[in-house]
């Protein structure tokens, strides 16, 4: 079955139109779960803001949704 790993930061969403051939939701969860590790590491070393980082990989197949892996982040810097 073909999923689809739309990524969302905030309000903004940026949604997969390729979709990724998975054989079990176990998977699908898998790789939604990798997919926001990479989105918090990449945001982070970018982060100043002082209000808490909401992003989520929210997973749909052509049936509707499936899955949302989501978290919530905060840097606080104690010197700059």
């Amino acid at each position: 079955m073909r999923y689809y790993f739309d990524m969302r930061e905030g309000d903004e969403i940026a949604p997969d139109e390729e979709g990724m051939e998975l054989t079990s939701l176990a998977k699908v969860q898998e790789e939604a779960a990798h997919t926001l590790a990479d989105m918090a590491r990449d945001t982070v070393r970018q982060y100043h803001d002082r209000n808490a980082h909401r992003m989520s990989v929210e997973v749909r197949d052509d049936d509707g949704p499936v899955l949302v892996v989501a978290c919530t982040f905060d840097v606080k810097r104690h010197r700059q």
